[in-house]
């Protein structure tokens, strides 16, 4: 089943071309299934590289989903066109009395700085804590992990003295193998990171009731969920495009930052050969699950009547 899309978004003509099935606001409007509701809040600089790569993999399911783009503020953007920001993304005050099945937030270039010298981290407090009563499940991706363990458990900032850039082998927790988030998942599995900050397992289990679902020896807890999978946290990129780590790289390069070539990504660790994409398909099995399992099987039928109540099925349900 497709993504619901409006009919003049970028993604969709990038996804058409790689035979993603799309559904424009016209046809969808005939069909008389509920969709999901997902707001993707983007807080990436370029927009639209991120919406379309977070498309993608919410594609991947049997479910007619319904995005909408949120947008952190209304601050110019020097990344993406006001006229792009204007026609399809929305503030909060527009939906802030609306209810919706799945959050996602995006990562954000803020590794080394604080959370208070955010410019909008209040703005940003505000919509994580509206979505304690308004969303059935929130999905915090890389940076904007970090903060939702700031805001739910009130951890400290923890940043590595090195960038972790790579591609890293990941183990599923065994003690959790049950869990409907791993369904289908390899023992073992690559996915992509960006950031300085620092997710330790020992420190996660011994300061919150988290599930810790998957780690690295090398770049720490890769994915974490609340109980109730309300809350789900993974501290990596597996919406990365092909070329997403080169381009960052590049960058780096660039400005004089001398940074490490990014680990298990290019053939051979040559930056002049093309890197090899080897997190496709776990993160489609990712996203196919948070939505199946975290939203689907949880979220209420009527929107409008949202409660507590719709997070008391079985997991396996």
């Amino acid at each position: 089943m497709p993504i619901k899309i409006p009919d003049q978004l970028p993604a969709a003509s990038t996804l058409r071309q790689e035979n993603i099935f799309v559904m424009p606001e016209t046809r969808a409007a005939s069909q008389s299934i509920r969709p999901l509701k997902v707001l993707l809040l983007n807080l990436m600089p370029k927009k639209i590289e991120t919406e379309t790569q977070f498309m993608r993999l919410l594609s991947n399911s049997p479910l007619q989903i319904d995005v909408e783009l949120l947008r952190i503020d209304d601050r110019p953007s020097k990344n993406t066109p006001t006229e792009h920001l204007d026609t399809f993304y929305r503030q909060f005050q527009m939906i802030r009395e609306r209810n919706f099945d799945g959050l996602i937030v995006t990562g954000a270039p803020l590794g080394l700085v604080q959370f208070e010298d955010v410019i909008y981290w209040e703005h940003l407090q505000d919509i994580m804590t509206w979505a304690k009563d308004h969303v059935t499940s929130t999905l915090y991706v890389c940076w904007a992990a970090q903060a939702g363990l700031k805001l739910l458990y009130d951890l400290p900032k923890k940043t590595r003295k090195e960038k972790l850039s790579g591609v890293y082998w990941h183990n599923t927790n065994k003690e959790h193998s049950h869990n409907p988030i791993l369904r289908g998942f390899d023992d073992a599995f690559l996915a992509p990171h960006s950031r300085y900050a620092d997710f330790s397992p020992d420190f996660l289990a011994e300061h919150t009731d988290l599930d810790i679902l998957a780690t690295s020896p090398t770049a720490g807890t890769y994915l974490a969920a609340t109980k109730d999978k309300r809350n789900v946290f993974v501290t990596g990129h597996p919406e990365y495009d092909p070329l997403t780590l080169h381009n960052e790289y590049a960058r780096d390069v660039g400005e004089g930052m001398e940074p490490a070539v990014p680990v298990n990504y290019y053939p051979d660790d040559d930056p002049s050969k093309e890197p090899y994409v080897s997190w496709r398909s776990h993160g489609y099995m990712l996203f196919s699950n948070w939505l199946n399992y975290c939203v689907y099987q949880q979220t209420p039928f009527d929107l409008d009547h949202f409660s507590e109540d719709a997070f008391t099925k079985d997991e396996d349900a």
